[in-house]
């Protein structure tokens, strides 16, 4: 069966592009991202193919943008190299296609501030948090839902809610801890020469009774 554009909506930000490959249930998809290109192979149960290359506008953070495959499509955030002035289109040809449609449901104007975003008000973040990375769909910039390094959530190293080393609210305090353990360091311990006196003390009792 010979391949067709998939059909496919997107929107943008200022340092982002969002695509989605409308291609329900689609087995095994094939992904390249490159820095001014997206090729987007996918196979649907029923047999029918899907090709799509897409020759950027702009140039993207290959390492940086991420994808997902869901049931009733494919998703991408793609990170821009520069962020700034809209792209005035996705593609770098200025060409209608019947395939490619504006996601009015994600897209915000330019001029928009967050607080204005109306429809277009996704918040990209969570949806980049439950994304893998571009190494088959998982993978890439890190572990999804845990935003890199930082394990949000986790307050990276100090995890919330029990401080620092010293872990507040678990009723610990490590200098009273090393007081402590001096105090009982310190306690009267029996002097071995004393110990070896009563010893002897002992033996010469012992003696003057058997005499």
């Amino acid at each position: 069966m010979t391949s067709i554009p998939a059909p496919l909506k997107w929107a943008q930000r200022k340092d982002l592009v969002y695509l989605n490959f409308q291609v329900q249930d689609v087995v095994n998809p094939e992904v390249v991202v490159e820095k001014d290109k997206i090729i987007y192979r996918a196979e649907t149960k029923d047999k029918q193919k899907y090709e799509s290359i897409l020759n950027l506008y702009g140039e993207i953070k290959p390492e940086e943008s991420k994808w997902i495959n869901r049931d009733r499509g494919a998703e991408f955030v793609l990170i821009k190299t520069e962020s700034g002035p809209y792209w005035k289109r996705l593609l770098k040809e200025d060409t209608k296609y019947h395939w490619l449609k504006v996601d009015f449901n994600r897209w915000k104007d330019e001029d928009e501030s967050d607080d204005e975003a109306g429809g277009g008000g996704t918040n990209f973040e969570d949806m980049m948090r439950q994304m893998g990375g571009l190494g088959g769909g998982m993978g890439g910039m890190g572990m999804p839902g845990m935003g890199g390094m930082g394990m949000p959530g986790m307050g990276g190293m100090g995890m919330p809610g029990m401080g620092g080393m010293g872990m507040p609210g678990m009723g610990g305090n490590f200098d009273d801890l090393e007081d402590d353990e001096k105090d009982s360091d310190d306690e009267n311990i029996p002097d071995l020469e004393d110990g070896d006196d009563a010893k002897k003390n002992g033996d010469d009792n012992k003696n003057s009774n058997k005499e």
